[in-house]
């Protein structure tokens, strides 16, 4: 039986992604996310598994792209401005319907920016930089154990929707380490044979390709691309919910943020203040129907960002018109603490309560 272990968020997941059969790692150096790329190094070798430290940002996805189209089970990891540079590929390999998990351990922008933790890549993941009309799944851990399980969760769903999968983490959470325990994988196997490319042995030759000369095959595809997105909507949505049952103001976070917003509604909990949590574990497919019918019940919504409000869109489009809804943010360089939370809803809801 596995015990736990205290492991730094990186290597829970290089590891992880080991377990989960990652047979093909291809990326690039770049702080915070090194870890992976140097303990895969060292592992996937000794496991005559391919590792290859690419010559760019772009080589790597593009050789993830063509290792997924053979069946391989593919990892990249970068961060940030790095994962810029992918998202022309990524374009292609969610037209091309294939398999790759990419980890983005997110740092400060705009541009180069800084190695300081940020979640300021939420819109690049949720909305994409590629063209076309394509959907990237997003899972946000915000512990090391979720850092774990949901690379598990990403090599599955990447393989049963054929589809790229973006695992979305702060430079804090890469860095940090907690105890977690990795088990072997607990999801089933996916058949690729009606697909992958391995040789037109006594069957009829295949091609995996983006480009679609042909307008109308272009727009079936389209059209059943989107077909698999309502699925994922419909299947795969989930998020974490605490003490939102009976809340007078519920707080939106993702990632680490959420730990510390959990502990801002205990705060307020203690003083006799009904505060909940809601934390969205996949930004896509984004919870918005029960976002909204916890709008429902309460009148009053406060997001709370390591950005300027990019999640803030979503929480927007998910609450009702009568809803209010403020935001408390903060871009890279400080973390954003308890006690600045507090100070700011203190602000926002001190007109509802004698004793802030």
């Amino acid at each position: 039986m596995s015990e736990k272990e205290l492991l730094k968020g990186n290597i829970a997941i290089a590891r992880s992604a080991l377990a989960a059969g990652c047979s093909c790692y291809f990326g690039y150096p770049i702080t915070p996310q090194t870890e992976i790329g140097e303990f895969l190094s060292y592992e996937m070798p000794k496991r005559k598994l391919a590792y290859v430290c690419a010559e760019s940002e772009i080589g790597a996805i593009n050789m993830a792209l063509g290792a997924s189209a053979t069946g391989a089970k593919v990892m990249v990891s970068s961060s940030s401005c790095a994962v810029s540079l992918m998202q022309e590929a990524l374009s292609y390999i969610a037209s091309d319907e294939l398999p790759v998990v990419l980890v983005n351990v997110m740092r400060a922008g705009p541009g180069q920016g800084h190695i300081y933790p940020s979640q300021g890549d939420y819109n690049q993941a949720v909305i994409g930089g590629g063209n076309g009309d394509y959907k990237t799944i997003v899972l946000a851990p915000s512990s090391v154990q979720e850092c774990v399980d949901m690379t598990f969760r990403a090599f599955y769903l990447s393989q049963k929707y054929r589809n790229p999968v973006i695992l979305l983490l702060d430079g804090m959470l890469g860095q940090m380490a907690e105890p977690a325990i990795i088990k072997d994988n607990p999801y089933p196997e996916t058949d690729n044979s009606s697909w992958v490319l391995n040789g037109a042995n006594q069957r009829p030759a295949r091609e995996i390709r983006s480009l679609e000369p042909n307008q109308n095959k272009l727009i079936r595809h389209i059209y059943e691309m989107n077909k698999k997105y309502k699925a994922l909507e419909a299947n795969e949505t989930d998020w974490e919910e605490y003490q939102t049952q009976d809340a007078d103001f519920i707080l939106t976070a993702f990632g680490t943020m959420a730990r510390s917003a959990k502990a801002v509604c205990n705060y307020y909990r203690e003083k006799g203040i009904k505060c909940g949590l809601f934390r969205p574990k996949t930004l896509y497919p984004f919870p918005f129907e029960r976002l909204r019918e916890l709008t429902k019940t309460t009148k009053k919504f406060i997001d709370i960002e390591m950005n300027m409000g990019q999640m803030l869109r979503d929480v927007r489009l998910s609450i009702l018109s009568n809803v209010q809804i403020s935001f408390i943010g903060k871009p890279v360089g400080d973390w954003l603490s308890e006690s600045e939370m507090i100070g700011a809803i203190d602000n926002i809801i001190k007109d509802c309560y004698a004793n802030i």
